[in-house]
C-alpha cells in the first residue's frame, strides 16, 4: 500500500488508528506487568543436575524398552578408584601451578 496514493482523511484514520494501538499496548503492560519483567524472566536460565537428568535418561530407557519389548537394565556407573582420583587431583595441582606460575587465572 502506497501513502502517497491515499487521501488526507484516511490519512488521518491510519494516524488515529496507530494513535489508539499505541494507547491499548501502553494499557496492556500496564495491566499484565511490566515489559522489563517478563524480559527478565525470560532470562532466568533453569539449571538441571547431573543426577536428574540421569534420572530422566534412566525413565526414557525403560520406556523405550517397554515399546521395542527389550528388557533394559539401567546402566550401573563404574566408580573411580581412589588412587586414579588422587592420580587426577595432582596432575590438575600440577597443571594450575604451572598456569599460577605464568600469571593466567585461567587455563
Amino acid at each position: 500500500m502506497n501513502l502517497l496514493s491515499l487521501a488526507s482523511h484516511e490519512l488521518r484514520k491510519a494516524a488515529n488508528l496507530v494513535d489508539k494501538i499505541d494507547k491499548l499496548k501502553t494499557e496492556l503492560a500496564a495491566t499484565i506487568g511490566s515489559s522489563e519483567v517478563a524480559t527478565e524472566a525470560r532470562k532466568i536460565k533453569r539449571k538441571m543436575s547431573a543426577a536428574g537428568r540421569r534420572a530422566i535418561i534412566a525413565a526414557q530407557k525403560l520406556r523405550w524398552s517397554k515399546v521395542k519389548g527389550k528388557s533394559a537394565k539401567p546402566a550401573k556407573r563404574r566408580k573411580m578408584s581412589p588412587a586414579a582420583r588422587a592420580k587426577i587431583a595432582a596432575a590438575a595441582k600440577k597443571r594450575w601451578a604451572k598456569a599460577k606460575a605464568a600469571g593466567k587465572n585461567a587455563l
